[in-house]
């Protein structure tokens, strides 16, 4: 199944569910930029409570939410078991891949992002209408393990078998800043990855090719595991859509930089 859908070809296509997760750290008006313009019947998803379990030292601040819990939610959005799904935002698929992630590993085949999101839509035509959406309830089934996982644990191993991504901002990785977390740097090992490059100026996807040359170059594709990480296993999750539109699996480690540097006894690089 395609990681990616786009504007032009949802616009052709037969019903899907439509989710909008409008987020960004520092804005918390998510809701009110979907409730004044989104796809027609699209629902909004807050990523904060929808898409996460409550913060923790110990797990990190967005933590994957149980299957149990994703259920409930995934079926509130109006998801049946047989339904197709689009996620989008307007930030380049950098929140809504959270939801593409999380729906793939709850066992969802049929999860794809819009590519270039609300903006790609908009140049290609499509209506938008404001407001809110309220589904009827679906009866989707999540039965889980459909994408993998990276404990702390499984993060710190890694780089001694393969390679493990960092999708923060160059500067972020490099120890230079750190506005959110407890330490600045980065897991020993790790290699920086910024996942904004992925994306072309316009906010699509790099085509397969120039993504596969892309990871290439920062070590991926000798058949050795993949892992990625970020602030919290948000961005991350658009590392990993990126990897597999490449044609490459890579398992997600959700508590990320805010778990590791949490725990003192974690060492953390600077520089390079």
């Amino acid at each position: 199944m395609s990681v990616l859908i786009s504007a032009d070809d949802l616009r052709r296509g037969g019903r899907a569910v439509l989710l909008d997760v409008r987020w960004a750290l520092g804005d918390p008006h998510g809701r009110e930029h979907y409730l004044g313009a989104h796809l027609p019947g699209a629902v909004f998803v807050d990523l904060e409570t929808e898409l996460a379990d409550p913060p923790s030292t110990a797990q990190g601040r967005h933590p994957l939410p149980s299957l149990q819990r994703l259920q409930a939610c995934a079926r509130r959005w109006g998801i049946g078991r047989d339904d197709a799904v689009v996620v989008y935002d307007a930030t380049g698929g950098l929140a809504a891949a959270r939801a593409w992630w999380l729906l793939r590993w709850g066992g969802l085949n049929d999860v794809r992002l819009l590519d270039g999101g609300l903006d790609a839509w908009r140049r290609a035509g499509g209506p938008v209408e404001a407001g809110d959406v309220v589904p009827t309830p679906g009866d989707v089934v999540l039965s889980g393990g459909g994408m993998p996982v990276l404990s702390i644990d499984d993060a710190a191993a890694l780089p001694t078998s393969g390679v493990l991504l960092d999708a923060r901002a160059g500067e972020r990785f490099r120890g230079e800043v750190e506005p959110i977390d407890p330490r600045a740097g980065h897991v020993p090992g790790a290699v920086s990855a910024p996942t904004t490059d992925n994306l072309a100026p316009e906010g699509t996807f790099l085509p397969p090719g120039a993504l596969r040359e892309r990871f290439a170059a920062l070590g991926v594709g000798d058949g050795g595991p993949v892992g990625v990480y970020c602030g919290s296993g948000v961005t991350a999750a658009h590392e990993v859509a990126a990897l597999a539109s490449a044609g490459i699996e890579a398992a997600l480690w959700p508590g990320s930089w805010s778990q590791w540097s949490a725990d003192l006894d974690r060492p953390a690089d600077t520089g390079p």
